[in-house]
């Protein structure tokens, strides 16, 4: 469950939508009615903060905060945003997102700006190195709101406000924040503290500005996340609305949903040679009603079937078994592509899912074993292969699994801090680059370099594809088996198998060592 925290009349430039309309809708909802249903599913009972004073409103804030045992969602009343757009914010792994938009500016006489999004860096050509720039009051607006936010690739760097510096501000935070139940005790000592500075702010603050000012001075790392192909605005007049139902109705928000329920970090096999299609055969499914389990069942089944035909020996066996193992392999990833799609998700799917991709790949192990002796090699050895290939990927699995359980038990790295009366955020940018520098050296620096490495897509792929990833492993049977015969086919998993097992051992040592 998530706690959402519905702001009303927001200090700053908001005014709650009352009587506001959207009649480019379906039954010409007014703006709060339509953003309430959205968010009942989450919480049937919102907190609504619904005050001008803004010490009122961050001690309210501060109270929903301490009595919170889940994570939060802040939102404007007054916004019209996508549902698509709520559940990716809301569904993050971040401790802190929130929704930004990114300045416009002028780069040889074109307009550059870009919304930002996670990974996503600059494209703003700057006059002045950054380190060489003077804090300032950020005065120019975007969609009513004052640029008095610095993002980078992937956070906010720094805040202002009205009477607080920020170095060279590039962006608005739009309204939309998530905050996981870890940092709601931060959330609320930050709040008490801002609300006893309240004085020092203007009337232009914007409340989620404020928090997210204090946060990050708390050290709390706050993620990005852009609009990208989804709706969200603010709106304080009926022209306003009028024009946020036009545009809203005119995106497609069941193709971005779509999108979205493609896993973005697949392998090459499975990005290029599944995923291009799949995500329409997920939708297919999940619209005739099928569970992400049933199509677990399909994927099983059609694992069986490949075993059984490499099991028959023959050439006509081994090529329909690299066909149905393929076929296998793309009703694994729709399983969870439906999932995400029809937000069907459940412990008993994960555990299926995750369960019997190692059956099919082991009951296939035998099928190809099976078919070489029924194909009279006389050669017993291929079972030791074929045990080979079973104990290694079993190591690896084993591995993964106990590295992940480990790295979630890591505390988060810490950010550097700053005094929320601090007049400017010079102490902060310069604890940040000690930092930086800091974690430049010794094994942290060779793991930053292998990852700046990733920029190219050479090197980002050859890095997917060394590890192995399920859907390699499944092109390589499908392949090797319908062009060759078991024995390549198992030398093939136990020779990329072993790469990839020290490829991955190393960088966990690194990582656990950094």
């Amino acid at each position: 469950m998530t706690r959402v925290v519905l702001l009303g009349s927001s200090p700053g430039p908001d005014t709650v939508p009352t009587g506001l309309r959207l009649a480019a809708l379906p039954g010409n909802p007014a703006v709060a009615e339509r953003l309430h249903s959205q968010l009942r599913t989450m919480d049937p009972r919102p907190a609504t903060i619904a005050s001008g004073d803004v010490a009122a409103a961050l001690r309210a804030l501060a109270e929903v905060a301490e009595s919170a045992t889940e994570s939060l969602f802040i939102i404007p009343e007054n916004s019209v945003v996508h549902d698509e757009l709520i559940y990716q914010i809301t569904k993050t792994k971040r401790g802190a997102l929130v929704l930004v938009a990114k300045e416009p500016r002028l780069t040889n006489g074109e307009d550059s700006g870009e919304e930002s999004g996670e990974g996503q860096e600059e494209t703003v050509t700057e006059t002045v190195p950054i380190d060489e720039a003077e804090p300032e009051i950020g005065m120019n607006r975007v969609e009513g709101l004052p640029v008095r936010s610095r993002i980078g690739k992937s956070r906010v760097v720094s805040i202002g406000t009205a009477t607080h510096k920020v170095t060279r501000p590039n962006a608005v935070l739009l309204g939309p924040m998530h905050i996981s139940a870890r940092n709601a005790p931060v959330l609320a000592e930050t709040c008490r503290e801002l609300a006893e500075m309240a004085d020092t702010f203007g009337a232009d603050d914007d409340l989620v500005q404020l928090i997210a000012f204090g946060l990050v001075r708390k050290g709390v790392s706050v993620g990005i996340r852009g609009r990208r192909d989804l709706f969200y605005r603010r709106v304080t007049t009926q022209e306003e609305v009028n024009e946020a139902g036009s545009e809203i109705t005119g995106m497609d928000e069941d193709r971005a949903r779509l999108d979205n329920a493609v896993k973005g970090a697949d392998g090459f096999f499975t990005t290029y040679f599944v995923s291009t299609y799949s995500r329409f055969i997920a939708r297919w499914a999940a619209r005739r009603g099928l569970t992400p389990n049933q199509v677990t069942l399909i994927s099983i089944a059609l694992g069986v079937a490949a075993a059984a035909c490499f099991a028959t020996g023959d050439r006509v066996g081994m090529v329909a078994g690299g066909i149905l193992i393929y076929f296998a392999f793309v009703f694994d990833c729709v399983d969870g592509q439906v999932a995400r799609y029809a937000r069907k998700f459940g412990v008993l799917g994960a555990w299926l899912d995750a369960t019997f991709d190692r059956f099919k790949e082991y009951v296939v192990f035998a099928g190809l074993a099976i078919g070489w002796v029924v194909a009279g090699h006389g050669d017993d050895t291929i079972w030791i292969f074929a045990l080979a290939a079973i104990g290694l990927q079993s190591v690896r699995h084993l591995l993964d699994f106990s590295f992940g359980i480990s790295n979630r038990r890591k505390p988060p790295a810490q950010l550097p801090m700053l005094p929320l009366d601090a007049p400017d955020d010079r102490d902060l940018r310069k604890a940040l680059e000690r930092r930086k520098v800091e974690r430049s050296q010794g094994v942290r620096g060779l793991l930053k370099m292998w990852t700046k490495a990733g920029k190219y897509r050479a090197v980002h792929w050859a890095r997917k594809m060394i590890v192995f990833p399920i859907g390699e492993r499944f092109a390589a049977i499908a392949i090797t088996a319908a062009l060759f015969d078991a024995r390549i086919t198992f030398l093939t998993l136990v020779i990329w198998g072993t790469v990839a097992a020290a490829y991955t051992l190393t960088g966990r040592l690194m990582r656990s060592l950094a």
